[in-house]
């Protein structure tokens, strides 16, 4: 069972944790009550003892011989990823890539709600981008707006001359948490957590392994 309370987590545990919750829940959906720690993983395409490592951080799971209650197991990694309340975000940015990311339906399935969308773009303001959001200007964004939607953190698919500057302003606005997708560093403070997602490092990544195969 999961204790609350743990140590310092390596990075790669907590995405293993996502995903095991999304295959226990495939496995839940095809009519699976309990789960032994091997059937997991072939599910997951990890190995057993990964698997088994990665929860014991956190406490004590399951049952010797008889394996992981589903649903229990579920609930477990929910509390221990923070994904057992609902997660307000705005996103600043109306562009491809922002427009992708609001209508993938994962994230409501997860717990994240989208409350608002911004750009300064005049062609984009007042575009609607579900039945009650619409696209506004971020240059009319204040505390007023802030305080009535209430964003836990702030997702950022600006081009990169203009990110810094708009993660500026939002933490002048309080927002402290950031999850930035433009392809540029973001100077922030100490007191606040900005995490990178180089989309394209990860096509650079694939095609060194790619060329390290090939060349063999």
């Amino acid at each position: 069972m999961y204790k609350g309370k743990y140590p310092k987590i390596p990075e790669a545990t907590i995405k293993r944790l996502s995903i095991y919750l999304r295959c226990l829940k495939k496995l839940e959906e095809e009519g699976n009550i309990v789960v032994s720690s091997q059937n997991l993983a072939d599910t997951c395409c990890v190995n057993s003892t990964q698997i088994r490592k990665d929860l014991s951080y956190f406490g004590e799971f399951g049952t010797r011989g008889v394996g992981y209650n589903i649903k229990t197991l579920q609930e477990d990694i929910k509390k221990i990823l923070g994904l057992d309340t609902t997660w307000n975000m705005i996103l600043v940015g109306f562009g491809n890539l922002g427009k992708a990311l609001l209508h993938y339906k994962g994230f409501h399935e997860s717990g994240y709600k989208w409350v608002g969308v911004f750009d300064n773009d005049k062609d984009l303001i007042g575009q609607k981008v579900f039945d009650n959001l619409y696209v506004e200007d971020f240059k009319k964004l204040d505390n007023k707006k802030i305080k009535e939607i209430n964003p836990d953190f702030a997702v950022i698919t600006t081009p990169p001359d203009v990110a810094q500057d708009v993660v500026n302003k939002l933490i002048l606005l309080g927002i402290k948490y950031f999850l930035n997708f433009a392809p540029t560093k973001i100077k922030v403070p100490d007191n606040i957590l900005l995490k990178n997602v180089f989309i394209i490092a990860e096509f650079d990544n694939l095609v060194y392994n790619i060329s390290k195969i090939e060349n063999k």
